[in-house]
């Protein structure tokens, strides 16, 4: 019976993580003269969000932000994300929204073993989102969003 209640503590701990980022999100706010930006729209739940974007020399994410609307893991998975990314490589990045997007949607791939602990703990918060299709979408939008600004795409849809 303790590995059922040891899982119950980490789901309301998620749970708490999320709601915590949903309430009071962290870099949603515009960024001055960034370098790259993506607009996201999840037509399904009606999530819009503008991704704000700076790498310096090096591809490495200086600053990043977002400013929109949404539901709470939407909004949470962005400001979870804005926290992940900053001070990482352009490749780094790369890396967690593989990470990110095996773990929500269940794809059958592994999550890779060079995600650190930190990082593996605040994708696992919003990986419940796979056991309820809708809400996937809602979960990977800022992240597809990232990626499309790492691209040059100025616009994402989840459509």
């Amino acid at each position: 019976m303790t590995g059922a209640v040891e899982m119950d503590d980490l789901r309301e701990l998620y749970q708490d993580l999320i709601l915590d980022h949903g309430k009071n999100p962290r870099n949603f706010r515009a960024i001055t003269g960034p370098h790259r930006e993506a607009l996201g729209h999840n037509p399904l739940c009606g999530d819009r969000l503008v991704l704000h974007l700076t790498l310096d020399e090096s591809d490495v994410v200086t600053d990043i932000a977002f400013q929109g609307t949404g539901c709470a893991i939407s909004i949470a998975s962005a400001s979870i994300m804005t926290e992940m990314l900053k001070g990482r490589t352009r490749d780094e990045a790369e890396k967690l929204f593989t990470a990110f997007h095996a773990a929500c949607t269940g794809g059958g791939q592994q999550m890779p073993g060079d995600v650190d602990a930190d990082d593996r703990a605040r994708i696992a918060a919003l990986a419940g989102v796979r056991h309820y299709p809708v809400r996937v979408k809602c979960a990977t939008l800022a992240w597809h969003s990232m990626q499309a600004a790492l691209k040059g795409d100025e616009k994402i849809s989840t459509e």
